[in-house]
């Protein structure tokens, strides 16, 4: 095309029918044209600029150059195929165009503001041109002002929602179509007449088209005035089609009002209401059945905080959840662990599904060793990370979420305070960095996140959470972000320095945020039992009690 256009004179810039842009359309003396705005291939009439008009088609045959005076000779018939009556189209002034056996083979919409100025011309079945140029919206010299305002993304559409209210009402009350789903700039340079009516429904075309132009149709016509209709097909002339005329008018009386992006009202928030309901929780294991009573579980799309001294027991609580998640679920399961390397986790992992501590027995058989490992890592349901030594925000970030990409829905991050040890100034500043992505990751993909986070030392006053100090939230080491972002706070305490065996095995537990529950509280224990590396869920009552929170 390049070098057909080096040796054609150029001639000016058109409009394109296509996009709606006024001028993106190089005009030659000869040869097909490309519009720069949305690279749609336009038919050439080989007219001057003034009389050029643009054809959004793939036929690159030529079409035969026509006046409006020939226009307006042209007969007007009812598309049947579209339940388009003939009298709607005359009410519009639409005209047919015919081939050599008189079926109709085009569409021809008048366009003006106050009068015919220009045709859209449509060669079936969806091949478009202009003939001397559009003006505002399709059907806009037939009224002005009134009630209610009807505007579609199509003609064929405009005119079956006139049909609809034809047959109910014996008129046609107000109805207008864009030019293309592109043509709000039409919209905008009429957004005072369109605001004339008391109350004005967008009924677009339903697809990506259609929604895209919907909330800028919205902010052009003003909150005050819009309502959007839902419609059960793509568009109004489809309703039509296959519903019949009282689906339309029913969509229009069921037309809502519009709420820009994040602004929910009406409806929405009754579907927002069923979302919810409809929430699915799965519970953590047996040993932190009081946990359960409190939350009812994990669920996805939120992010979940542990948090306990070191050496309380919550690496093997964690442990407990993912052999849970993959007895009870069929999801992949993520850990990224950057305390502890592979080997040390699949170690751990085969210990607990033998239910032997491999560290106190040393006579298991390797068949047992491998024969366990399957029942863990076989089905490759687990899968682990293997930093190797990098734990940088932007490299970890990247690595969970190719852990989602991989099917991964349950994901455990080991710890928060290593995952930005590497991020350059401000450590709280890199806290909250780190916390918002974990939180798009687990919006953007729908996913449950563990994050484990350490607490601050204590001051030397009092009992140490080493001696079975429970924390509260104030005592969670890092930004203000985390307590504010994660869903649920889980925090663990056990007494090592108890000559008590029983105590000093015991994990004691308390929920410090619920959010989906709003409960919070003691919520019992976990007893460790050294020969099986196993927790088993102890009741509160059973060690001394907590002061209330």
């Amino acid at each position: 095309m390049k070098k057909q256009q080096e040796k054609s004179s150029f001639l000016g810039h058109s409009e394109c029918v296509a996009c709606g842009s006024s001028d993106a359309v190089a005009v030659y003396e000869s040869g097909p044209a490309k519009c720069m705005a949305c690279d749609a291939i336009h038919k050439n009439p080989n007219e001057t600029p003034e009389g050029f008009t643009a054809v959004a088609s793939s036929n690159t045959s030529n079409y035969s150059k026509v006046s409006l005076d020939e226009i307006n000779t042209y007969s007007t018939r009812g598309f049947k195929e579209r339940q388009i009556p003939k009298d709607i189209c005359e009410f519009f002034g639409v005209k047919a165009g015919v081939d050599l056996n008189g079926d109709v083979n085009e569409h021809y919409y008048p366009y003006g503001v106050d009068k015919t100025i220009g045709y859209k011309v449509r060669t079936l079945p969806k091949d478009f041109r202009v003939v001397e140029g559009i003006e505002g919206l399709f059907g806009q010299s037939k009224f002005n002002g009134g009630k209610r305002l009807i505007i579609t993304e199509g003609e064929l559409d405009a005119m079956a929602v006139a049909t609809a209210s034809m047959k109910k009402y014996g008129q046609v009350y107000p109805v207008v179509s864009l030019p293309s789903a592109s043509g709000t700039k039409a919209l905008l340079e009429q957004r005072d007449w369109v605001r004339q009516f008391d109350e004005v429904v967008l009924m677009l075309d339903n697809d990506e088209a259609g929604k895209k132009a919907l909330d800028k149709a919205c902010s052009i016509v003003g909150i005050d005035k819009v309502k959007i209709a839902k419609l059960k097909e793509k568009d109004a002339n489809d309703e039509l089609i296959k519903h019949g005329y009282m689906d339309i008018l029913k969509a229009i009386w069921d037309a809502q009002p519009w709420s820009p992006s994040g602004i929910l009202q009406g409806d929405t928030l009754w579907d927002k209401f069923l979302e919810r309901e409809a929430t699915e929780s799965v519970p953590y294991p047996p040993c932190m059945e009081g946990v359960n009573e409190l939350t009812k579980g994990m669920r996805f799309g939120e992010l979940d905080l542990f948090t306990s001294g070191t050496g309380s027991g919550k690496s093997t609580m964690i442990k407990e959840i993912v052999l849970h998640l993959k007895e009870t679920t069929e999801d992949k399961i993520g850990m990224i662990s950057l305390e502890e390397g592979p080997g040390d986790t699949v170690e751990k992992f085969i210990g607990m599904q033998m239910k032997v501590n491999l560290t106190e027995k040393e006579d298991v058989l390797q068949e047992d060793k491998k024969a366990a490992f399957d029942a863990v890592f076989g089905d490759r349901s687990i899968i682990l990370l293997d930093h190797q030594g990098s734990v940088s925000d932007g490299s970890l970030m990247d690595k969970i979420e190719t852990m989602c990409l991989m099917g991964c829905k349950y994901l455990i991050l080991d710890h928060l305070t290593i995952a930005t040890s590497e991020v350059e100034g401000d450590v709280n500043s890199a806290v909250d960095k780190v916390m918002s992505d974990l939180l798009k990751i687990c919006k953007k993909h729908n996913v449950w996140l563990g994050v484990i986070s350490h607490l601050r030392k204590t001051s030397g006053n009092g009992t140490a959470f080493e001696e079975g100090k429970l924390p509260s939230m104030d005592d969670i080491k890092g930004s203000g972000s985390i307590k504010q972002v994660s869903f649920q706070i889980i925090a663990f305490a056990r007494n090592m320095v108890s000559n008590d065996e029983r105590e000093k095995n015991t994990i004691k537990i308390r929920v410090l945020k619920s959010r989906y529950t709003g409960k919070t509280g003691n919520a019992g224990g976990a007893y460790y039992e050294a020969e099986t590396g196993r927790l088993v869920y102890v009741d509160g009552s059973t060690f001394n009690k907590e002061p209330e929170l």
